[in-house]
């Protein structure tokens, strides 16, 4: 007998599990099948949240040892207790996801820890089989929402082994700073994890196939980003792959090939290139749920899958795979069921890499817009010359804003700089309401504040700028 709900959610990542409190919200009964023993998928548990967290506790340790004698703070050189460090990480996750458990508990969702797959088509309605340690139990949603999320890559000749060879989960707990880290991409994984060990000590070399790092980052900020880096001692070798591995002991000798044809000696390598949704084992091919060129699943302007019943959203279809696109998916579907038309504009999915200094962007870069043939006008205001930025004593940067030259609507944002992340959130908001920039001139910042740069860019895209 299979137990009856309005939505079984397959997933408690970012996607699956907002999805089921905005459901459970709206009045339906849900039940989320989760194959981890503590919700939040990836995100939560080995990715955006412990990242940030040792990013964070990286950056501290880096002021205390760099910085804090600008300031007038003498103290001892910090030294590291890696241990406590990590702790504080885990303890931070286990809050976050307890949380979460918490909000399930007052809204009535019900958890079925286990994995889950789709019953072959028949029935009336979409049922799932969640394998539990209590043996198979199965679960009949009037709608079923898939939100597995995904996993790292694997590429040939480095096979994972979670020690010397691994991906982000496992540079997240290394129990000692590496003596020499080889990050194998350069995408904002492996650019934010190389940055936290690189603070801490261990001698850091990003290994990147393409030509160019960070491809759909504007250029000129992506560019500036790579020399702060690399100032930062951090070696980067665009136009390189990895082309043999031979271990000795507890170290590796990489051997590699293109731009940067040489060895190099390594006790861990980091594997960050690129993620790919978690199908397997879902059942998809008996349900009758077709998948796109890219292996991802394939579906309608509401989510629905090719089986009716079945929906889809997150990193298991087409679209970066961020945890705030998958969280807006989410609310989206739930809430289309229930005669409410909101949309995901993904035109204006913000992008961030949380290094130091930050970048954030959202809509068009210049490089996009030549390529369609787009005029446009930039702004650029470097923090340099902002009050608030020399007062924290990071001037490293620019905000730089690109606006139609007739009208002033804004197409694209890039920040490069501090609190880049908090920042963007306005420029998003201007542009969902197809704001200009005398539109952003016209709203008054606070002074002094990071805020001011960004409207300092935006007039001067337009020749406006006051304290340029």
């Amino acid at each position: 007998m299979s137990q009856q709900y309005d939505l079984v959610v397959v997933g408690g990542g970012p996607g699956g599990y907002v999805a089921a409190l905005r459901a459970a919200q709206l009045g339906m009964t849900v039940a989320v099948v989760e194959k981890r023993n503590a919700l939040g998928g990836t995100c939560l548990n080995e990715g955006c949240i412990p990242s940030k967290t040792l990013l964070d506790s990286s950056e501290y340790f880096v002021l205390a040892r760099d910085s804090f004698a600008r300031h007038g703070i003498l103290i001892d050189p910090p030294r590291l207790d890696l241990a406590q460090m990590m702790k504080r990480k885990d303890e931070v996750v286990v809050r976050l996801t307890r949380g979460i458990a918490s909000l399930f508990k007052k809204h009535g969702v019900t958890l079925v820890t286990g994995t889950a797959r789709l019953a072959a088509a028949g029935s009336s309605t979409p049922q799932v089989v969640a394998a539990t340690a209590a043996g198979e139990q199965k679960l009949a949603g009037e709608r079923v929402l898939l939100a597995t999320g995904s996993a790292a890559v694997e590429i040939p000749g480095l096979p994972f082994d979670g020690e010397r060879i691994g991906h982000a989960t496992h540079a997240l707990a290394y129990a000692q700073v590496p003596r020499h880290l080889v990050v194998v991409g350069g995408g904002y994984i492996g650019l934010e994890l190389g940055s936290v060990w690189l603070r801490l000590g261990a001698q850091v070399t990003v290994v990147e196939m393409l030509d160019v790092l960070l491809p759909n980052t504007d250029q000129e900020v992506a560019r500036t980003l790579l020399k702060s880096l690399e100032k930062q001692g951090m070696t980067i070798l665009p136009g390189t792959r990895v082309a043999g591995v031979e271990t000795a002991g507890q170290g590796m000798t990489l051997t590699l090939a293109g731009n940067s044809a040489k060895t190099l000696d390594c006790d861990r390598v980091l594997v960050a290139a690129g993620r790919r949704p978690c199908t397997a084992g879902l059942g998809l091919e008996e349900a009758g749920i077709t998948v796109d060129e890219t292996g991802r699943i394939a579906v309608d302007g509401n989510y629905q899958t090719s089986c009716p019943g079945v929906f889809a959203i997150g990193d298991l279809i087409h679209g970066p795979m961020l945890a705030h696109k998958a969280m807006d998916e989410g609310v989206v579907c739930v809430e289309r069921w229930h005669g409410e038309l909101p949309v995901v504009d993904y035109a204006l999915i913000p992008g961030v890499v949380y290094t130091q200094p930050e970048v954030a962007s959202v809509g068009r870069s210049e490089e996009q817009l030549k390529v369609d043939g787009i005029a446009y006008t930039a702004g650029r205001f470097p923090f340099l010359a902002s009050g608030r930025a020399k007062a924290l004593d990071e001037t490293e940067g620019f905000v730089k804003v690109l606006a139609t030259p007739e009208s002033g609507r804004i197409l694209g944002v890039h920040i490069l700089g501090p609190r880049a992340s908090e920042l963007i959130a306005e420029a998003v908001s201007v542009m969902a309401f197809g704001g200009s920039v005398e539109d952003v001139a016209l709203i008054m910042h606070a002074h002094p504040t990071l805020a001011e740069a960004f409207r300092e860019a935006a007039l001067g895209a337009v020749g406006r700028a006051v304290h340029l």
